[in-house]
């Protein structure tokens, strides 16, 4: 019998007491997999949908909220004066439900903007003229809202026509309703107001660059704040506080793993105390029976790692799928996410082993004897 065998068959001695064990350390990892994979999916699809529009500088005064707070669209001219500025395109973007959608982007832009112009086709057209009472929807939103060209929309009190079903390039994009700002700013009653400007550069400026444009964007721009569009999310105050939240959520759930696994193993060292002082009597050293119960341990992780994962994806397909989710993001289901996640499984079962397997080198052989 080999050593692993050893191992393997210690967890199958009691498989009620092991499936249980492995359950709470899969639950552990599969919030891991899936609050880690939200939150980093949100950040990276608004960064696609910045280099779909082809967005160098964000100037927008997001902090804790999720949308920006509105600002006087005078403050773009002051940006667009600003050295290195190439091209400024106001924007007035919110979260808010629309008919039965509880939370939808919608994204009022610039008329004339660059923001319009990679917007792709599929069918109908765009709207005529900034006030014309219009959409168009990203292909997501129309599959969200079951909207086809030519069907009203409700936005706050304004009923609005569907003329057209877009591809943006990218998730935000496809998951939008867009319309024009001064029809946006009439609805909402926020005339001369915008809470972001997308600001293009210089083609060619590298990062310290474009970071001094920043600097001097903030110099004459002290009610908001510019950023390079890649730091845009990732540094908001909000984002920092999800991406917090769910570290510390997955933490939580690792910690309930650790005592699970911790419990599990000293059962087993005290079901197996004749089994141990037997071994040692016929000559194991008391390392080697701390590498065994450690060795379980660690299975015990690698396997729950590997059952987290698969779980927390079934999870995230499933929150993505949600009427209030979908379009909003792109869960980031990486490789890497993968093996961090398992990787954190399998310390949690090393380090849950441990005062399991240093009590059991602790037994003496002459407690064989006893019955």
């Amino acid at each position: 019998m080999t050593f692993s065998t050893i191992i393997v068959r210690g967890l199958l001695r009691r498989p009620v007491r092991t499936g249980l064990t492995l359950f709470g350390i899969s639950i552990g990892i599969a919030a891991v997999v899936a609050l880690v994979g939200i939150s980093q999916g949100f950040e990276t699809s608004w960064g696609v949908g910045m280099r779909t529009r082809h967005i160098d500088i964000v100037v927008s005064t997001l902090g804790s909220a999720i949308t920006p707070k509105p600002f006087d669209v005078s403050v773009r001219d002051r940006v667009a004066a600003v050295p290195q500025v190439t091209a400024t395109c106001s924007l007035f973007v919110d979260f808010t439900s629309i008919e039965d959608s509880p939370m939808m982007i919608v994204s009022a832009r610039e008329w004339g903007g660059f923001s319009w112009q990679h917007l792709k086709l599929l069918s109908g057209r765009m709207p005529k003229d900034a006030m014309e009472p219009a959409v168009v929807l990203g292909r997501t939103a129309a599959e969200t809202l079951n909207k086809k060209m030519g069907d009203p929309i409700q936005i706050e009190i304004k009923e609005l026509t569907v003329v057209g079903i877009v591809d943006g390039g990218a998730l935000v994009e496809n998951g939008s309703v867009i319309l024009s700002l001064p029809l946006m700013q009439e609805i909402t009653g926020n005339d001369g107001k915008i809470n972001i400007i997308d600001v293009r550069v210089k083609p060619g400026l590298g990062e310290d660059e474009l970071q001094r444009v920043c600097e001097q964007i903030n110099s004459v721009v002290p009610e908001a704040r510019a950023m390079a569009a890649g730091e845009h999310i990732s540094n908001s105050e909000a984002y920092r506080f999800v991406r917090a939240m769910s570290w510390s959520t997955s933490l939580l759930a690792v910690i309930v793993g650790v005592l699970g696994v911790m419990n599990t193993m000293l059962m087993t060292v005290f079901e197996r105390k004749q089994e141990i002082c037997i071994l040692l009597a016929i000559g194991w050293k008391r390392t080697r029976i701390m590498l065994m119960i450690l060795g379980e341990s660690a299975l015990l992780g690698m396997l729950g790692g590997f059952m987290g994962v698969l779980i927390g994806v079934l999870g995230v397909k499933a929150i993505h799928n949600l009427p209030g989710i979908r379009g909003l993001l792109d869960p980031d289901l990486s490789p890497r996410l993968f093996f961090t996640s398992v990787a954190i499984s399998i310390i949690v079962g090393v380090l849950s082993g441990l005062y399991p397997a240093w009590r059991s080198s602790r037994l003496t052989p002459s407690l064989a004897l006893q019955g």
